[in-house]
């Protein structure tokens, strides 16, 4: 079963594994490490280019490329709020949040909820207007610099927030984030999740044609 762990966390877990007997296997952006006694996929993040295979264990290219920094747009929406942010590496160098008040479901029928459906449907609206306003004024600044994408909280929504800016629309995307009602301080604890790297016990080796990590446009 695959699970994200920060990056300084698989640093400390195989750099005691350095040069042992076994073998590293990489291919198709992840690395497999076996030895006598485990066998564990890492893929980091934001890709590993290296491919080789060695018949010990070899962290040299998996461990650069979890050191890697990167400048990352993250733009966080649930109904109710938004909060965007730059990181460059693990650093929040510029934010902002907002709340706007959306209505929950409504569980009656009639006319009633039909009034309250084009209500909430307005709020919905003017939710994702702000978001989408609040991420132009604070990503446009760094246009240039930013690589990659992380969207959370609700899928729907950030994923339209995200693709009414065409330019940004067209950046890579990391995985998507599954974070709590969006605030300044999600926002400053997100460079774990920006940087957690995919480990799965017990696999195979990446096969050539199964892909890198999930870093679509």
């Amino acid at each position: 079963m695959a699970r994200y762990v920060g990056r300084e966390n698989v640093r400390k877990r195989l750099e005691p594994l350095a040069g042992q007997p076994g073998r590293s296997t990489y291919a198709a952006g992840s690395a497999h490490i076996e030895t006598a006694d485990e066998s564990l996929t890492i893929t980091p993040p934001y890709g590993l280019e290296h491919e080789a295979s060695y018949e010990r264990v070899e962290l040299g290219p998996l461990l650069d490329a979890l050191a890697r920094d990167h400048t990352v747009a993250a733009i966080l929406v649930r109904l109710g709020g938004f909060a965007v942010g730059v990181f460059e590496g693990e650093r929040l160098v510029a934010s902002k949040v907002g709340t706007r008040f959306v209505k929950g479901r409504h569980k009656k029928g009639g006319s009633s909820a039909n009034r309250f459906r084009r209500r909430r449907d307005e709020q919905e609206r003017q939710l994702l207007d702000a978001a989408t306003e609040t991420a132009q004024r604070v990503l446009e600044p760094y246009r240039d610099r930013i690589e990659f994408v992380a969207l959370g909280g609700d899928r729907s929504a950030a994923i339209e927030v995200a693709e009414r800016i065409p330019w940004l629309a067209e950046k890579p995307r990391t995985r998507f984030l599954d974070v709590p009602d969006p605030r300044q301080r999600v926002l400053e604890r997100l460079p774990y999740e920006l940087y957690a790297a995919r480990v799965e016990e017990g696999e195979g080796p990446p096969r050539r044609d199964a892909g890198g990590p999930s870093l679509r446009p």
